[in-house]
């Protein structure tokens, strides 16, 4: 029998896991009519990464009540991406599906992810069909973000897909072998390859509590994003510097010519300071894009681990990877 891996991070996600569990029996007990009378064995691996309501406690509960649902709880808040990680490290399923304790991706599509995998695809994602509730800012923001990054990078990063998909086992070994602590785990999906295909889906309101994603982390996130999976912006600030380097050359042409056939009185101080101002912003744009790339080399430096482990359940059971490894 073959065996699946639910991966479903968590953070002050309290409200919704009540309503997780009725969702996820007829899965997990091979009763969900899209499973067609298929059989399979169900883990369902939680990551708590960090909660400070009482997620951890109802986690407990759940794994105390149904052997099925497995735990592991991070030391701190260590961000969605390498609480990502220690679930690719612990999952032990022929395939594994990613998914939002929230309900917002929902559970009925992950039959058809399963029909798809079944017929020989590797890697099934989610495809949004709409964006819920989000705000007309948050998506305008979205879309430009994808169009950026896709532009600066030789392997596109799927619009509108995020982490709900299902993922073959040779595929988690493969984004789970690579160990960077400055993870985008989108880009991975795309980058380590293999046959992709995808579903639609309607994305669903949430089944309690508010979203954590607030526009500062929103843009953090971006930022992260394109630092982490392409060198373009250091490219677009050497291309930058030698433009204006010629057309600080053409300029200084054009007052010397200037100068020897009509003469030059002493003029032009607000030309000057505009000049001065704008060299100055875009010398500190390129330094700030160049350190935002050796704080990462400066943190990858430092070999640390993505996560570390306060708790988890099942402490027997061993990771594909240790979790402080730092390597494949």
């Amino acid at each position: 029998m073959k065996k699946i891996s639910l991966l479903i991070p968590v953070y002050n996600e309290e409200a919704s896991l009540d309503a997780l569990y009725p969702a996820l029996c007829p899965l997990l007990d091979n009763s969900h009519p899209g499973l067609m009378g298929a059989q399979y064995e169900w883990e369902v691996i939680f990551v708590d990464d960090g909660s400070t309501d009482l997620s951890l406690k109802k986690l407990k509960e759940l794994n105390s009540y149904d052997r099925r649902f497995r735990y592991v709880s991070l030391s701190r808040n260590f961000g969605k991406e390498n609480a990502l990680l220690a679930g690719f490290d612990r999952a032990s399923g022929d395939a594994m599906v990613i998914m939002d304790a929230d309900l917002q991706h929902p559970v009925d599509v992950i039959p058809e992810m399963i029909r798809q995998w079944e017929e020989g695809w590797e890697d099934v994602y989610g495809r949004r069909l709409s964006r819920g509730k989000e705000s007309i800012f948050r998506r305008l923001f979205t879309k430009a973000y994808y169009a950026l990054l896709n532009k600066s990078t030789r392997v596109d990063v799927l619009p509108n897909v995020g982490d709900f998909r299902l993922l073959d086992r040779k595929v988690v070994d493969a984004i789970s072998g690579l160990r960077e602590s400055q993870r985008y785990t989108k880009g991975l999906y795309c980058w380590v390859g293999f046959k992709k295909t995808g579903i639609d889906f309607q994305t669903a309101d949430r089944a309690a509590g508010e979203t954590h994603m607030s526009a500062g982390r929103l843009l953090n996130l971006a930022l992260e994003g394109i630092t982490s999976y392409t060198t373009a912006p250091l490219r677009i600030a050497t291309v930058l510097g030698f433009i204006i380097s010629l057309m600080a050359i053409a300029y200084m042409i054009y007052i010397v010519c200037k100068t020897l056939i009509y003469g030059e009185p002493i003029q032009g101080f607000p030309t000057i300071i505009c000049a001065i101002l704008f060299l100055g912003g875009c010398q500190l744009l390129a330094l700030g894009i160049i350190g935002e790339y050796i704080g990462k080399i400066y943190n990858e430096s430092k070999h640390r681990p993505a996560y570390i482990v306060g708790e988890e359940s099942d402490p027997a059971d061993k990771p594909t990877h240790q979790p402080n490894d730092t390597q494949p």
